[in-house]
């Protein structure tokens, strides 16, 4: 099968090379899919660059791509809830990846099925970025998507990207006003998510609610420092969906802010949550598309992925 792979660390897209390898065969607790769509997010290129990243055990040469959507082609001797043709979505390991490839092999328990009304570039666009903004609101802002509880007030920081316009769509599901951040090409976009107030980035006014609210909570969904703690309530947390940053500089940024907390979230990956977001798809969320690429030009699609980061319109898609 063809696949894209690199072998060493920050080689950034030129360390990109097209090798074909054998199909995988599935242990007893996979799925072996014909890869139909991968999605690219920042763990990926982010992975490849970063020094410190032996600590996640990668194996080289790593096929990244860890979002996929496809069809079953054969299943492991343990698995019951597939079977040969069905259409899923599922998330890779991020140790073996997988994802820029013809063919995959999944785990079961991370693995769900894809209703036909979801194309293969919508489910492979919604795993991290879904369940990394689906976690935040539920467990850090307590936001209930049945639409019952208090209204809050939060602020969406980098509101076009990956997680931010799926958290835009999923915290409108709740009693939420929404303020967002994004470039003023995707004003426009951002708003037709549902967002209540759409700010520019990179200007003062993103400080402030246009209808002067309090938050209760910051998702900070793009790169750099937050920006808007002037008008975050006491006691309340800014909660950064990319933690790239050292310890040291939460520890400074937790102090400097005092009783207003930098608190850094990675994704939780849990079937029931993945389960969840693929049925809201019919209807209630939908993953925008920024781009999509062939395997044959994936180079493209990762240069793309780097360059717009905090700046794309949705999820950068490479198909086989």
């Amino acid at each position: 099968m063809r696949v894209v792979h690199y072998g060493c660390r920050n080689g950034e897209a030129h360390g990109l090379k097209h090798v074909e390898v054998p199909v995988p065969a599935p242990a007893k607790d996979e799925v072996l899919l014909k890869v139909e769509a991968a999605s690219l997010n920042p763990l990926d290129w982010k992975l490849q660059k970063m020094t410190w990243g032996s600590s996640f055990m990668l194996q080289f040469p790593h096929i990244p791509g860890i979002d996929v959507a496809g069809e079953v082609v054969e299943v492991g001797a343990r698995v019951k809830e597939f079977k040969a043709g069905e259409k899923v979505v599922s998330v890779l390991s991020h140790v073996w990846g997988g994802g820029l490839a013809e063919f995959a092999v999944a785990k079961e328990n991370l693995t769900v099925s894809r209703p036909s009304q979801v194309s293969a570039a919508e489910g492979a666009g919604l795993p991290i970025s879904g369940l990394t903004a689906l976690r935040a609101l539920i467990e850090e802002v307590d936001i209930k998507l049945d639409g019952s509880g208090k209204q809050k007030s939060i602020l969406i920081e980098g509101a076009s990207g990956g997680v931010g316009h799926h958290a835009v769509q999923l915290a409108k599901l709740g009693n939420t006003h929404v303020t967002a951040t994004c470039g003023t090409q995707n004003i426009d976009f951002v708003r037709s998510l549902g967002a209540d107030e759409v700010l520019p980035y990179k200007t003062q006014t993103l400080i402030w609610s246009l209808s002067g609210r309090k938050y209760n909570a910051v998702l900070h969904c793009s790169t750099g420092i937050p920006q808007s703690i002037a008008n975050l309530s006491t006691n309340r947390e800014v909660i950064d969906l990319t933690p790239v940053v050292s310890t040291k500089w939460t520890r400074d940024v937790r102090t400097f802010f005092r009783k207003k907390q930098l608190v850094p979230k990675f994704v939780s990956l849990k079937k029931k949550n993945l389960a969840y977001l693929v049925g809201l798809k019919e209807g209630k969320l939908k993953t925008v598309i920024d781009s999509k690429h062939p395997l044959s030009k994936a180079e493209a699609a990762w240069t793309k992925r780097i360059d717009e980061d905090g700046d794309a319109s949705g999820k950068i898609i490479v198909e086989p």
